[in-house]
């Protein structure tokens, strides 16, 4: 059964770079002014393809200015991006802007690239996620573990969230993904039909927040993987 894991993964990394890289950023490139609608229907196009299925627990709410999640894979951008109605904002790493097709669909998307390496760069992501919220009216959206996590346990979160919420005083909403990488699993490189689940806790209005509230909201996040596993055999 292996081998066929295998092969559709082949398929499934087709059918994204080709949607990708044909359709999507030729569209957003020619209707920039649609690129919300543009991004939300081909990511929905994308899931189908792949045989997977979104579901959703809890409510997302249409105030809430950041948006943290957990990490395992590209499906986590495809599958948030497919549940929008709104456009958010992501907040990616210096080096992903400059990969051949995926940074294109960055810079067309008008996103907001992080350089780890430069001590300003904390200063330049305020100012960014100020710019999103105020002008472009874009909620952001972010890994706060910084990276891919290859087991159930969640990384410890990046201090730099912290930071920027407490500074602009955002309305935090966690959100908790399930399922991903049994649909598209790019470390083993196997892909199957799966259900991919997200969970949105409720927002944290951090101005009113106690002073533990990131550590509480990992420890809420880490509570639902478990769960979700425990219950529903649905792995991170």
């Amino acid at each position: 059964m292996k081998i066929f894991a295998k092969i559709r993964f082949l398929w499934d990394a087709f059918v994204i770079a080709f949607v990708i890289a044909i359709i999507m950023i030729p569209a957003i490139t020619l209707f920039p002014k649609k690129k919300g609608a543009i991004m939300h229907h081909l990511n929905k196009l994308i899931i189908f393809l792949i045989g997977g299925r979104l579901e959703i627990a809890g409510t997302p709410d249409p105030d809430a200015e950041m948006i943290v999640m957990n990490h395992q894979g590209i499906i986590d951008i495809i599958g948030m991006e497919a549940l929008q109605q709104g456009h958010l904002r992501w907040i990616a790493k210096k080096e992903l802007f400059n990969m051949p097709w995926f940074g294109h669909l960055l810079r067309k998307g008008d996103m907001i690239s992080v350089d780890r390496e430069n001590k300003k760069g904390l200063i330049k992501l305020i100012k960014d996620v100020k710019e999103s919220l105020e002008v472009k009216k874009r909620a952001v959206a972010l890994f706060p573990e910084g990276t891919r996590a290859k087991g159930q346990e969640l990384l410890n979160f990046k201090a730099g969230t912290k930071f920027i919420a407490n500074k602009l005083g955002l309305k935090v909403q966690p959100v908790v993904i399930t399922g991903s990488k049994h649909l598209l699993n790019e470390h083993d490189r196997t892909a199957h039909s799966s259900i991919v689940k997200f969970t949105y806790l409720p927002t944290i209005d951090v101005k009113n927040a106690p002073k533990e509230w990131y550590d509480t909201m990992k420890e809420s996040m880490q509570k639902v993987i478990d769960d979700e596993l425990a219950h529903h055999s649905r792995s991170r």
